[in-house]
């Protein structure tokens, strides 16, 4: 299992293309559907007034760094299908821009961690990336669903709550992340889920990966 310095060559997303054949990937895939699944059901925690840590991003991020960006693609979308039916949206109408949201995310998610080695830094770039991805489009999604004749001042309004908000819960999130790897990555390694000399460190990573 080659070990990757960024996603931009063809041998990348050859390797990432295969993970939709590995039946061990997609069994993982589908069990990380499930835990999305019950993550869901595990109460938030409050950080600020309407600033909430969920858990859903655990999962999505652990497949998007085991699966990679091609099945962690169909990941995202099975995932928000199957969560909006079970749980009857929560009394919202289906909304196909949330489920492009969530595929986008763990897209982010792999192209920032999948056969590549870990450091702090790398982990708090694609938790950064993916906070954009939901201020940029969580606003426009409200706006669109506001009904608002002016959907410019729309998106400009629910953009800058989103802001904020999500800038609150940037450090903490990346913190779980790293705690959540250190936590699995040995397990993963043993399982044969990650390349076996996959390293997670603080501040540094190891050189000669393939290009």
């Amino acid at each position: 299992m080659t070990l990757y310095s960024h996603p931009f060559s063809a041998a990348y997303w050859r390797t990432a293309a295969g993970e939709l054949r590995n039946l061990r990937k997609l069994t993982f895939a589908a069990l990380m559907i499930a835990m999305c699944i019950l993550l869901g059901m595990v109460p938030s925690v409050r950080l600020a007034q309407g600033v909430r840590i969920t858990w859903g991003f655990l999962a999505r991020s652990l497949c998007g760094l085991v699966c990679g960006p091609a099945l962690g693609a169909a990941f995202g979308f099975a995932e928000d299908i199957l969560s909006f039916f079970l749980s009857g949206g929560n009394g919202y109408p289906f909304f196909a821009g949330y489920t492009l949201s969530t595929m986008i995310g763990v897209v982010i998610y792999a192209l920032c961690l999948y056969r590549t080695n870990l450091s702090f830094p790398r982990i708090f770039l694609a938790k950064l990336l993916t906070n954009i991805e939901n201020v940029t489009l969580g606003a426009l999604w409200t706006a669109i669903l506001s009904g608002s004749p002016n959907l410019a001042a729309a998106y400009q309004a629910a953009a800058w709550v989103s802001l904020w908000k999500n800038l609150l819960m940037l450090p903490i999130q990346a913190i779980l992340l790293y705690a959540l790897y250190a936590a699995l990555l040995p397990g993963l390694r043993k399982a044969n889920l990650v390349p076996e000399d996959t390293s997670l460190v603080l501040w540094r990573r190891k050189k000669a990966l393939s290009p």
